[in-house]
């Protein structure tokens, strides 16, 4: 079976703005220091070019993610880093990206914050409005325990400009593209990788080597 077209990131100044009951902010393109799932000394590191926006990257998350944790990640034999890209809309990707850092959280609980996300990205993206997507959020955010300031503070934290600028430059000069794309210990993996066959098969031949 064929697979999607991946999606194409935004690149360059863009600027965001959103607007909410008692606050608004205005971002450009940004980045945060890459957050990690697994153990540090795994044989393997994955990095993982993705954004919150993107279908073909909540696709991976609903077919593949269950058994990249519990089989690689969980047994030590693989470290998964995620580096945030934004696509269209940039301001849904960001304001996601956002929240599932807010609180300084550590990369067990991003990941587990952005799996969700990723479930509830159809319906996020089919808010319609900017307002009505910030109310969603908010309401995602209450369930994790945030505060209505803390989830504000944090997209309106300039310092999230700075971080996925960084993660567009580090992508832009692994000549990445589109979202999701993957790296293995370095290497560009297989398109298929995208599949839960083509996965295992890729990480497999890694842990072979």
């Amino acid at each position: 079976m064929r697979q999607p077209t991946r999606r194409a990131f935004a690149t360059g100044s863009l600027l965001l703005t959103m607007s909410a009951a008692g606050g608004a902010w205005a971002q450009t393109t940004t980045n945060t220091d890459a957050l990690s799932i697994g153990s540090a000394t795994a044989p393997i590191h994955l990095v993982e070019y993705a954004s919150m926006s993107c279908p073909h990257c909540a696709h991976f998350h609903s077919e593949n993610w269950a058994q990249l944790k519990a089989n690689y990640i969980d047994s030590g034999r693989v470290r998964l880093t995620m580096q945030e890209m934004l696509t269209e809309p940039a301001v849904a990707a960001f304001a996601m990206f956002q929240l599932a850092r807010c609180g300084n959280v550590d990369g067990a609980e991003y990941f587990r914050r952005m799996g969700i996300l990723f479930d509830r990205q159809r319906a996020l993206m089919a808010t319609g409005t900017v307002g009505a997507l910030l109310e969603s959020l908010v309401a995602t955010g209450g369930e994790w325990g945030l505060t209505l300031e803390q989830i504000m503070a944090s997209l309106n934290d300039a310092g999230g400009e700075a971080r996925i600028s960084r993660s567009i430059a580090v992508a832009t000069a692994a000549g990445v593209n589109s979202t999701p794309t993957f790296f293995v210990n370095g290497q560009r993996a297989p398109d298929d990788f995208v599949t839960p066959a083509g996965m295992v098969r890729t990480l497999d031949a890694a842990l072979a080597r």
